[in-house]
C-alpha cells in the first residue's frame, strides 16, 4: 500500500478540493481519499506537504505511435486509397515503442485517445470516414499498453482539408456538399444493412462498423473546424440519431449556443497552430474553450499530438485559463471531462475510491508553466519519480 499524505488534492470529482488530505493506493486502485484517514503501518508514505495532487491527465485527441513521419509524405494514420474506412482500427497502426508514450507520462498524461485520420502540415491526410479510435493507457512498453476502450468511436471528417485530400487523389467528392452527401449515403446503406441482418459469413466489415454507430454503440467523433461544418455535423447527428462529439471546434465560439442546445461535447484544439497553416483556422482564437464552457458545452482539450507535443497538455489548459476559462474548468477539461466524453470515467479522470491509481504530484499550480511534476503514478506504479520514492516500478 502507498499513502500520499498532507496533500492538497484537486480530486476533479464530487469531493472537490481537499486540504492536507490523504490518498491510499493498493493493487493499482485508489482505496481511500480524505482527511484524517488511518494509515496502515506497512504503507509506504509520501509526504506531499505543500504539493498539489491531481488525477492523471487525459488527452482526448492524439495520433500517438502512428508512424506519421515514417512513410515518405504519407501518414500511417490514414488510409489514402479509400474514402470509406469504417472497418479500419487505429490500434492496428500504433507503434507501442514510440518514445512519445514516455513523454506523455513525463507530462502527467496517463490516458489518451488515438484516432485515425491525420492532417499533417503541408499535406492533407484525412478521409471522410477515417476509422475506429482507441482509448488506452500511456503506461507500458512494446509488449503492450492497457486498452480501456476499443473501438472507442468512429472518426468522421468534414471540411476543406478533407476535400483537398480527396481531390488530390481523385478518389471521391471534393466539395462540402459532396462529402456530406457521401456520408449520408454510407449511413443510409448501413441503415439498410441493419434491417437485412446478414447471416454469419456474409457480413460487410465497413457496414457492420457503421451499423454500430447507428445503434449508438459507437459514438462518432467528427473532425470539424469551421462553424458551417459544425452545423453540418449537428444536422447529421439529428438525422441519424448519432452519439456525437465534435473535434477541433475551431469556430465553435461562433455557434456556442447551438452546440449547447444540442448537448454536443467538444474536444477543442490544438490551440497553438498558426492560422496560415490552413484556411480553416482563420477565425481561430484562444477564447474558444472559455466561450464554449460559458455557454454550457462540455469541453475537453487536446494536443493533437504530434501537432503539439503531448507533454504540453497541462500548458494547453493553462493557456485556456489565460484566455478566460475558469481554472477549475480547465483542470476538468484534461481530467474528468475527457473521461466522460470518451466513456471511461468509471476508471479514470478523478481521485475517487475504486478508480485506477493514476495521479500526479506537482510542486505548484498544475497548469502553470513553471510548475514541475514531481511524481506520476499510473495504475499504482511509479512511472515518473523526482521524489526518490521507493514504491512500484514502471513496467
Amino acid at each position: 500500500m502507498l499513502a500520499i499524505i498532507n496533500a492538497d488534492l484537486r480530486t476533479c470529482g464530487p469531493r472537490g478540493d481537499l486540504r492536507h488530505a490523504t490518498v491510499l493506493v493498493a493493487d493499482g486502485k485508489i482505496v481511500a481519499v480524505g482527511e484524517n484517514l488511518a494509515i496502515p503501518a506497512d504503507a509506504t508514505r509520501i509526504d506531499a506537504r505543500g504539493l498539489c495532487v491531481t488525477p492523471g491527465f487525459i488527452d482526448a485527441h492524439t495520433h500517438m505511435g502512428m508512424g506519421w513521419q515514417e512513410l515518405a509524405g504519407e501518414a500511417d494514420a490514414n488510409e489514402s486509397t479509400s474514402v470509406v474506412n469504417a472497418h479500419l482500427r487505429a490500434i492496428d497502426a500504433i507503434n507501442l515503442n514510440d518514445v512519445a508514450f514516455d513523454d506523455a507520462l513525463e507530462g502527467g498524461v496517463t490516458t489518451l485517445m488515438i484516432l485515425p485520420g491525420k492532417l499533417m502540415i503541408g499535406a492533407q491526410n484525412i478521409s471522410p470516414v477515417a476509422g475506429q479510435a482507441v482509448v488506452m493507457k500511456a503506461r507500458g512498453d512494446v509488449r503492450g499498453r492497457e486498452v480501456l476502450r476499443d473501438p472507442a468511436g468512429m472518426k468522421l471528417a468534414l471540411g476543406a482539408d478533407v476535400a483537398a485530400f480527396l481531390n488530390g487523389r481523385n478518389i471521391g467528392p471534393n466539395s462540402r456538399m459532396g462529402i456530406t452527401a457521401l456520408l449520408r449515403g454510407v449511413l443510409d446503406e448501413a441503415r439498410r444493412y441493419r434491417v437485412r441482418q446478414p447471416q454469419p459469413g456474409a457480413q460487410d466489415a465497413r457496414l457492420s462498423a457503421l451499423a454500430q454507430v447507428l445503434a449508438r454503440a459507437l459514438p462518432v467523433h467528427i473532425h470539424a473546424h469551421q462553424a458551417d461544418d459544425i452545423l453540418t455535423a449537428l444536422r447529421l447527428a439529428d438525422e441519424y440519431d448519432l452519439d456525437l462529439v465534435i473535434h477541433h471546434a475551431t469556430e465553435g465560439h461562433l455557434v456556442a449556443e447551438t452546440l449547447a442546445a444540442h448537448n454536443a461535447p467538444c474536444v477543442v484544439g490544438p490551440t497553438s497552430v498558426a492560422r496560415e497553416t490552413s484556411p480553416e483556422l482563420r477565425n481561430a482564437t484562444g477564447r474558444t474553450p472559455a466561450i464554449l464552457a460559458a455557454a454550457g458545452v462540455k469541453i475537453a482539450l487536446m494536443t493533437d499530438h504530434p501537432t503539439d507535443p503531448i507533454q504540453f497538455l497541462p500548458l494547453v489548459a493553462g493557456e485556456a485559463v489565460r484566455e478566460g476559462l475558469p481554472h477549475d474548468e480547465a483542470l476538468r477539461a484534461i481530467t474528468i471531462n475527457p473521461a466522460q466524453i470518451l466513456g471511461v470515467a468509471d476508471r479514470v479522470g478523478s481521485l475517487e475510491v475504486g478508480k485506477d491509481a493514476d495521479l500526479v504530484i506537482h510542486d505548484g499550480d498544475p497548469l502553470e508553466a513553471m510548475t514541475r511534476i514531481r511524481l506520476v503514478l499510473a495504475d499504482g506504479q511509479v512511472v515518473v519519480n523526482r521524489l526518490d520514492v521507493q514504491a512500484g516500478s514502471n513496467s
